[in-house]
């Protein structure tokens, strides 16, 4: 990567900063590109580099309005939604074509043409849960070490102005530089390489040209694969200047997420987790989404146990060393009920109120739990003190 260097002051070319630029892109003045490679200050530059370095490539091009790479087409999304109601204020704007991996990363066996094979095989009905080896563990804790990078990268970008098509794209080539693939990325044809939920949107949210607004909050979903192993995590995002229910709202998805895992153990009962969820969803005020739930990971994306979020489920299963498996309770403002957007992926409220969501990965150890994704000390999570 360039460090910018001196020049005079102009406006700093990251979307989501209004600062004064005095730096310009060492790479841009050798290439004369003069618009668009402006910055405020090395922490702007760093930020915007997996974006604005698309700049260098032989025909690629940058917005008037602040950094959106325009690719030579975008896949025809919008048509899909003609007539269909939606259940709240968000809309979806263009979704731009789907990146590629670099032929020497490993790659899952549905990077090709979609289809999970070796999850297809599986009879999850009949399977036990994988008890994962000492040998597989480290492989799947450096999975996750990745997976935390990446997540905390795509959390510090992401500002009112930033579109979530540049978020994927920051998320896309973090992932690519540390020779993992994204593994959403053409699974059962999910086009991106993470997941941008907004607002109303429950889960799965395709990044797309809209940007980010003050006031909304974001989930930012994100799953690595390397070595062999999955590893699944997300968090929520303020962005900007969020109001106090919101916040609540985001609160306490995180701490219906913080209570199961304080549960967690040999010996406990994977049904159980939903009580606990729903119990102190329901004191906030909030209800708890039904038919999404955590799930069993490593070789598999998704895999045995089935982890329900809501109480008095039927959920089989009893936690033992060497099993890892995620927790990510979706907790909404109003009805747990959910309408599927015809993109046939993004999952929204049913009523448009808004919804919230954090997710980790664990391992049952002999003797208790350990968070494989845990957050670092200077973390979003821990600058904001959710």
């Amino acid at each position: 990567m360039s460090v910018a260097v001196t020049i005079p002051v102009k406006k700093c070319s990251y979307p989501a900063c209004e600062k004064e630029a005095k730096l310009q892109c060492p790479t841009c003045l050798k290439l004369k590109i003069d618009n668009n490679s402006h910055f405020c200050s090395q922490e702007c530059f760093k930020t915007f580099w997996p974006i604005h370095k698309l700049l260098h490539e032989p025909k690629a091009t940058v917005s008037a309005d602040g950094g959106t790479i325009n690719t030579p087409a975008t896949t025809n999304n919008l048509a899909r939604f003609k007539g269909y109601k939606f259940t709240g204020p968000l809309r979806p704007e263009k979704v731009f074509p789907q990146r590629t991996v670099p032929s020497h990363i490993q790659k899952p066996d549905y990077a090709d043409d979609s289809i999970p094979h070796s999850e297809r095989a599986s009879d999850r009905r009949n399977a036990s849960i994988v008890e994962h080896t000492a040998e597989e563990i480290e492989c799947i804790r450096e999975c996750a070490k990745l997976a935390r990078e990446v997540l905390d990268i795509a959390g510090d970008a992401a500002k009112v102005g930033m579109t979530t098509e540049e978020l994927d794209t920051i998320v896309h080539n973090a992932a690519i530089e540390r020779n993992a693939y994204p593994s959403t990325l053409n699974y059962y044809k999910y086009p991106k390489s993470c997941c941008t939920s907004v607002n109303e949107v429950i889960c799965h949210g395709i990044p797309d040209a809209r940007k980010l607004r003050d006031g909304d909050i974001l989930n930012v979903d994100i799953t690595l694969y390397y070595k062999g192993f999955h590893i699944d995590h997300n968090e929520m995002y303020l962005i900007g200047n969020v109001d106090e229910a919101g916040k609540k709202l985001v609160r306490y998805a995180y701490e219906c997420l913080d209570k199961a895992i304080a549960m967690c153990k040999p010996g406990v009962l994977y049904r159980e987790l939903g009580n606990v969820i729903s119990k102190h969803a329901n004191e906030g005020g909030f209800s708890v989404v039904k038919n999404f739930c955590g799930h069993g990971i490593g070789r598999l994306f998704h895999c045995n146990p089935s982890v329900p979020h809501y109480a008095r489920n039927k959920a089989q299963g009893v936690m033992k060393p060497g099993h890892v498996f995620t927790i990510e309770p979706m907790i909404n403002e109003g009805t747990w009920k959910e309408d599927m957007w015809p993109d046939d992926w993004t999952a929204v409220t049913l009523d448009g109120k808004r919804s919230a969501q954090f997710e980790h990965t664990l391992l049952i150890t002999e003797t208790g739990v350990e968070v494989l994704t845990a957050r670092t000390k200077g973390s979003y999570l821990d600058r904001h003190n959710i």
